[in-house]
């Protein structure tokens, strides 16, 4: 296949997630989209710092783990301004979770997460809850950037307890 030729997988095309940041960020521009624009800049200086720290340009693997971690921050701060009855400012984090997602891989289904977790747990023999870390240690690297670690944690959370009644 050429070079200049993109395939598409789910309707975007499979540029990396860097050149697609960059593109929205020019298109963002012009179109005065100022949530955008700001969301976008911010992805890029987290990126740009990630990849001086690392000393080398960054993987589509390290930017959906910049991508999570940034996912992280926006609900934790969700949470903190609910609990504030801040909803101006849950609003605006909202809006700027949104155009984080756009540029993460499609979300396991939960059925698909079942099933990781049950295999993971057929795998290390895993029989109660104590072995919440073996269990975790197998899943995660499996459903990196297309899960979220605590509901996968309060998945086998629950499947080990309910092993252990």
């Amino acid at each position: 296949m050429p070079a200049k030729e993109e395939r598409h997988i789910q309707g975007k095309s499979e540029k990396n997630i860097k050149e697609r940041i960059t593109e929205d960020m020019k298109r963002a521009l012009t179109t005065k989209d100022k949530v955008r624009l700001r969301v976008i800049r911010l992805l890029k200086s987290e990126i740009r710092y990630k990849e001086i720290e690392k000393r080398s340009e960054l993987t589509d693997e390290d930017v959906i783990s910049v991508l999570s971690s940034s996912i992280k921050k926006h609900k934790d701060s969700i949470e903190q301004f609910e609990k504030g009855g801040r909803e101006d400012l849950v609003a605006g984090e909202k809006a700027e979770l949104e155009v984080i997602w756009e540029y993460m891989p499609k979300q396991l289904e939960e059925k698909e997460l079942f099933q990781i977790v049950d295999e993971a747990i057929r795998e290390v023999n895993a029989s109660a809850p104590s072995d919440l870390g073996k269990v975790m240690k197998t899943v995660m690297p499996k459903v990196k950037g297309r899960a979220d670690g605590k509901k996968v944690n309060e998945l086998v959370s629950f499947k080990l307890q309910s092993m252990s009644e």
